[in-house]
């Protein structure tokens, strides 16, 4: 089964919404831009029953470079990371 492209999903979000797709695909580009920039000032956003992005600072930490098989140093750095919701797991699991 393919996956479902950003075409296909404002097809189908403008079909189910009778709205249309030029109006769908402002909506998720607005969305997309919230939810940046909620990470960014207040580290979360979420997306009732979908889940949570969180902005997580990473240590340093000592890693070995697989080619050398030498020690290296990692630097500490800030990631995004993404929490499934207890709602979406127990609907797709």
């Amino acid at each position: 089964m393919a996956k479902m492209t950003k075409s296909q999903l404002l097809d189908s979000l403008a079909t189910r919404t009778n709205m249309s797709k030029k109006d769908v695909g402002m909506f998720l580009d607005v969305l997309t831009e919230l939810a940046y920039a909620e990470v960014k000032n207040n580290g979360e956003f979420t997306l009732p029953g979908v889940g949570k992005l969180i902005k997580q600072n990473r240590a340093a930490r000592m890693g070995r470079n697989p080619a050398t098989g030498e020690s290296i140093q990692i630097p500490a750095k800030t990631v995004v990371k993404f929490r499934v919701a207890k709602a979406a797991k127990d609907a797709v699991l």
